[in-house]
């Protein structure tokens, strides 16, 4: 092989290696890990980037109902930086499967569209626990529970309870000095409990959580409201 020959070919590696290394592989701006996380129907997308990614990721969302051939564009999630899209209002039948997926883009280009998993609302959605309000009566004392909240509007621009949406249990849990004593339940459909043969001036504390019926998947307890009978 000629000097010259190898020459040329030294000179044609290394235009090859500088082209590698100022475009990024295409699976550096592949957005990662997309699924959506779900709490009392707020249903958002999620997903992360490749650690070196080009700073200039943009990333554009869209939806569909399973066994639907056409995409929607999310409107509110197009051209964005953030790593999130909240797609409640997109998702907003509880009973219907999902999907979303997420494309990046950047000065050097596009990625490949990243499909996230089947989504349920009804499924899929963690509950958060419901608040508790207590008062005392000659009765005993009465738990008024108010129940959580989805971010979807009502007819009269009122956010609706998630008991319209799913079939709940609330379970309070009543505390003296620290030790549980009794457990009560109640349906969604149901918000008052009384608790009585409580003993005279004594502190008691209750704590609540939200039960799916389907499931069986309990919330994290709320915090303990306390009060001291008569």
């Amino acid at each position: 092989m000629s000097v010259l020959t190898t020459l040329l070919l030294f000179c044609d590696i290394l235009l090859l290696c500088c082209v590698d290394c100022t475009e990024p592989p295409q699976d550096e701006m592949e957005p990662l890990e997309v699924e959506f996380h779900s709490v009392d129907f707020r249903n958002v997308l999620h997903w992360k980037h490749h650690p070196r990614a080009p700073e200039d990721l943009q990333y554009f969302v869209q939806y569909k109902i399973y066994g639907d051939k056409q995409w929607s564009v999310a409107e509110l999630c197009q051209a964005i930086q953030e790593l999130q899209c909240d797609l409640s209002q997109e998702t907003s039948d509880p009973r219907e499967w999902y999907y979303a997926r997420v494309q990046s883009a950047s000065s050097e280009g596009l990625s490949p569209w990243v499909i996230s998993s089947r989504f349920h609302p009804q499924w899929d959605t963690i509950f958060s626990p419901p608040k508790i309000k207590l008062n005392v009566t000659e009765q005993g004392i009465v738990v008024h529970i108010k129940p959580p909240r989805s971010p979807l509007q009502g007819e009269r621009n009122t956010r609706i309870s998630v008991t319209k949406l799913q079939k709940l249990i609330f379970r309070l849990y009543l505390l003296h000095d620290g030790v549980e004593k009794e457990t009560y339940e109640t349906t969604g459909c149901s918000k008052k409990v009384v608790i009585q043969a409580l003993s005279p001036q004594t502190t008691y504390c209750l704590q609540a959580v939200t039960v799916t019926h389907r499931s069986g998947r309990t919330s994290e307890r709320g915090q303990s409201t306390c009060i001291t009978t008569p």
